[in-house]
């Protein structure tokens, strides 16, 4: 009882905790957060270039063969470009219709439950080997979910949602951590085996956003200080993912 209980503090910490940390930006001005979320829109793209590339693409190589790995990206991939077609369709009521980048926050939601559910099995994975590995873990997502929630609020934000809808949607998206890792918890043999095919899709979740949605819409601004910026940003995110999984035990 007394490790379930810390496995259900670590993961509303990771989850809920991280989401309502990172949402404190919410309390700035109009002009100070637009101005913000343009920044963190750049630093998604490489928080969720680097997570997928640096974390769960050699995490899920390490249950799988890497061409397993790809393949299972290369399916989420096409799934989700299916999926934001569908979103278009829905959103666009004429034939002249062009992509809206708003299509990116539905995806980045969804890419986030997946990954925050993952979180949640390794949370309670480490709390049942040991109390102190648990601790470390949970201290090491909460490094990664922070500047990863940070860059999804971004995210949200620029593609029209309001500041409270921003929130709701990202404490959703979080809560799937503290649902799926209490049922990990009890259920942790039974779910093992699924765990590297849905690191395989969060990494596909995470490429398409940022290569797809992410990085054309920076391309739309062409001033060299503001490029020079994006540039700082981006490889930013990459470092933060870095020096975040180059500490981070499972």
């Amino acid at each position: 009882m007394e490790i379930l209980l810390y496995t259900v503090v670590a993961l509303t910490l990771t989850s809920v905790g991280s989401v309502l940390l990172s949402g404190s930006l919410l309390l700035l001005s109009n002009k100070w957060l637009s101005r913000i979320s343009d920044y963190l829109l750049y630093l998604a793209g490489g928080t969720l270039l680097g997570s997928a590339l640096l974390g769960l693409i050699p995490e899920a190589a390490e249950s799988l063969c890497l061409n397993t790995v790809l393949l299972w990206v290369l399916i989420g991939i096409l799934f989700f470009f299916i999926l934001e077609k569908i979103i278009l369709w829905r959103i666009c009521h004429n034939t002249n219709c062009e992509r809206q980048s708003h299509a990116a926050a539905p995806m980045i939601i969804i890419g986030d439950a997946f990954h925050n559910a993952i979180d949640g099995v390794v949370i309670a994975a480490s709390f049942l080997t040991s109390v102190e590995l648990g601790i470390f873990v949970t201290f090491s997502v909460i490094l990664h979910e922070i500047p990863q929630e940070l860059g999804d609020f971004g995210i949200l934000l620029k593609s029209g949602y309001s500041r409270k809808k921003a929130l709701l949607f990202n404490l959703l998206s979080g809560s799937s951590s503290l649902v799926v890792g209490i049922a990990a918890y009890f259920l942790l043999d039974l779910v093992q085996g699924f765990i590297p095919y849905a690191l395989a899709l969060a990494a596909a979740s995470f490429l398409y956003v940022s290569l797809a949605d992410l990085i054309p819409v920076m391309h739309k601004e062409t001033k060299p200080k503001e490029s020079i910026i994006q540039v700082v940003l981006i490889v930013m995110g990459v470092a933060i993912i870095f020096f975040t999984v180059a500490n981070h035990v499972h």
